[in-house]
């Protein structure tokens, strides 16, 4: 189909009540295990990029094969920069082709977050680019998210300060504080629904999770039930990759290299696939 906007993507979910999957690649395996498992379900997808990896030496050839296999995808493609922590890490972002971008002020001040939200989106709209925020705080994104993280519900976002930033920043679409958290989940995940709902009912714009990956098929289905349009999602898809090429070569007396990679990419193909009908991502048909 294309590559497109986020916007695009979100917009749809919220009118027909689905999430669009979100997940976060580092290199090439992933990237494909990501589109493929779209393209076989013929549904619209977000891959999502990290600061890090514009940063990197080889940040021109990741990018430009980035862009260019969203593009030839046969479903839409959104290529969103997640986690920006800065307006300069935005605007890289959209130069490399990212067809949306997060600013990531959630650990400012609440004018600093304003601010510098105001800022990205107005670059971004000049070049037709999606742009998310986040207020509240979702805990772990800046530790060791294999270690284990807790959600802090003195972190959480509150439905005041979700409608007062809308207002502030006219973003179009905000990731919320409401009980999980980025990485491996300590415990059993406490999610405040109430919250939620008083927040979908204020705002007008498609509402983010961040840090699903700590979550069962159900609690993702009543999550989407109660108003989440996009789903962000890497631990647990990069930890079954591992699990499966550790396998792969305890199994196998011999192998290539070729063939361990083959094993990861599957089973994160196998992830992406079972994830995506379970946040009910609509067929480009439909």
């Amino acid at each position: 189909m294309a590559l497109v906007t986020m916007k695009e993507l979100l917009s749809v979910a919220k009118d027909k009540n689905y999430a669009v999957g979100a997940f976060d690649t580092l290199e090439y395996i992933t990237a494909e295990a990501i589109i493929r498992a779209a393209e076989k379900r013929n549904t619209p997808v977000i891959v999502m990029v990290m600061p890090m990896s514009l940063d990197d030496p080889n940040a021109d050839a990741f990018m430009g094969y980035l862009t260019e296999r969203c593009r030839r995808s046969s479903v839409p493609v959104a290529l969103h920069l997640d986690h920006s922590p800065t307006y300069e890490a935005c605007v890289k972002g959209i130069q490399y082709g990212c067809t949306s971008v997060m600013f990531d002020g959630s650990s400012l001040p609440y004018e600093e977050n304003v601010r510098i939200t105001k800022k990205v989106i107005e670059a971004a709209r000049a070049c037709g680019v999606t742009v998310e925020a986040e207020i509240g705080h979702v805990a772990g994104h800046e530790g060791n998210m294999l270690e284990g993280n807790v959600a802090d519900p003195d972190a959480y976002t509150t439905v005041e300060e979700a409608l007062r930033f809308y207002k502030d920043t006219d973003v179009d679409c905000l990731a919320v504080a409401i009980g999980t958290v980025h990485g491996v989940y300590k415990g059993t995940p406490k999610i405040d629904y109430e919250r939620l709902d008083a927040i979908k009912k204020e705002l007008p714009i498609p509402i983010v999770l961040h840090g699903g990956s700590g979550l069962g098929d159900e609690d993702y289905k009543k999550l989407v039930a109660h108003g989440i349009n996009k789903i962000n999602f890497y631990t647990a898809m990069t930890l079954a990759g591992a699990a499966a090429c550790k396998q792969y070569i305890e199994e196998t007396p011999r192998f290539q290299f070729t063939d361990v990679i083959a094993a990861g990419q599957q089973a994160e193909e196998a992830v992406v696939d079972h994830h995506i009908e379970v946040f009910g991502t609509l067929s480009v048909l439909s």
